[in-house]
């Protein structure tokens, strides 16, 4: 658990417990010091709460397992901070757009998950200015430790017989690998016609005119917004980067001032009006309305039959696979490279659809087409794996992975214990 989520779990916790921010009692007192460092009484109880209560353990009632806690609370504090006393020592350094990105991602974070920028306002009893300029510290010492701690694991190699060794001690309890498969897909959208185009752009524009009338753009979206996750926050879909919308909604989007309402944009999930709420570098707070473009039945029979005339010329090797992905699929991500998906578990498929689809096919079959919400799929079973042990011969990446991991983990914690040595601590009386 990071600091930024201790210290969030607490404002979650301490608005469970009483209900309300203002009750929250502030505790100031130092409890140690760590070279020119100090560790507070109210960062403490913090995260020893958050743990208790993941554990399930009621401090109140339960006061042997909860000073438990505190202790391994206190080690974990004491810890990071000799880890930043090292890692200013050997100068290392974060950059400030580093800094700057994680804290805006987890002030973002917070503040969707309190439910907006003035409960957490509220709850800080600051403005939200304050509120990253008090963060921002914590940041970037996090980021220090995590920088020093992967220039020291960098810095550690493992040899074969280490692996070997490795394998030997721990071959029975190594987790079986289960029935899994290495899959390709073609992507074909629905393509609705002439007519349902039509009828979302006219919807589209009365919109559209009703907002340059002067009626609030919140209150159109949740009426008519067709995006189910943000019609009901007014469209809003919060501070993301570039790169997380499609490209013709990214497009018009990032060039849109503060406030301003765009034209109608076109993107695969149908019609958009955004509204550009704030831009802070290559991060963009956008509100939008999408009306859907409706498809009928004969729509989606038309699409499965092309993909279907697609599996013929494949059979009859007209074509490969992955050219026809290249030239065909709208999985953008996957097209440029064949429409490989990679391994999946067969018990774990996010896509039911999927999982039925694969039943049966071996090695080198191709799927009947399956719709799943994203369209219409053709799958390829390029490799079926079935159920076994990991083993030295087969698996040797991913055991050397396991055995490097356990030794850096090892080598830190001997390396912790070396500065330590070095480095003042005064624990006080609590």
């Amino acid at each position: 658990m990071t600091a930024f989520q201790r210290i969030f779990t607490s404002i979650l916790i301490t608005l469970t417990l009483t209900g309300s921010s203002s009750s929250q009692e502030v505790l100031d007192r130092i409890v140690a010091l760590v070279d020119d460092n100090i560790i507070l009484s109210s960062e403490l109880q913090q995260l020893a709460y958050s743990l208790a209560l993941q554990a399930k353990i009621d401090p109140l009632k339960e006061t042997e397992k909860f000073n438990k806690i505190l202790e391994t609370t206190m080690d974990e504090f004491i810890i990071q901070k000799v880890l930043l006393v090292q890692a200013k020592l050997d100068s290392i350094t974060v950059d400030e757009r580093q800094i700057d990105s994680v804290l805006e991602e987890q002030i973002q974070q917070m503040v969707q998950q309190v439910g907006s920028e003035k409960r957490l306002e509220e709850y800080f009893g600051s403005s939200l200015r304050q509120i990253r300029r008090e963060f921002r510290d914590e940041v970037e010492e996090r980021l220090l430790v995590q920088n020093l701690r992967d220039t020291k694991n960098r810095e550690i190699k493992i040899s074969r017989r280490e692996i070997e060794r490795f394998y030997s001690t721990f071959e029975d309890s190594l987790p079986t690998l289960k029935q899994a498969v290495n899959l390709r897909h073609i992507l074909v959208n629905i393509e609705p016609s002439d007519e349902a185009v039509s009828s979302a752009r006219k919807k589209a524009e009365e919109v559209m005119v009703r907002l340059q009338a002067g009626e609030n753009f919140d209150g159109l979206a949740k009426q008519f917004s067709d995006d189910p996750g943000s019609a009901s926050k007014g469209g809003n879909l919060g501070m993301v980067e570039r790169g997380s919308f499609v490209k013709e909604f990214e497009e018009a989007a990032f060039n849109l001032e503060k406030d301003e309402i765009s034209e109608i944009v076109r993107s695969k999930f149908g019609f958009h009006i955004i509204q550009l709420l704030e831009k802070k570098g290559e991060k963009i707070n956008t509100r939008h309305i999408l009306l859907k473009i409706d498809s009928s039945t004969d729509d989606e029979l038309a699409t499965k039959n092309r993909l279907g005339a697609l599996k013929e010329k494949l059979a009859a090797n007209d074509l490969t696979f992955e050219d026809a992905a290249k030239q065909y699929s709208k999985d953008v991500q996957t097209a440029k490279n064949g429409g490989s998906i990679g391994w999946f578990e067969i018990d774990q498929f996010q896509i039911e659809a999927f999982a039925d689809a694969v039943k049966g096919l071996v090695a080198g079959e191709l799927s009947e087409p399956v719709k799943t919400q994203f369209g219409y799929h053709l799958i390829k079973v390029e490799e079926r794996r079935e159920e076994r042990k990991l083993n030295i011969n087969n698996d040797w990446e991913q055991i050397e992975g396991w055995a490097l991991d356990l030794k850096r983990k090892k080598e830190f914690e001997k390396y912790i214990v070396d500065i330590r040595k070095n480095v003042y601590i005064e624990i006080k009386d609590q």
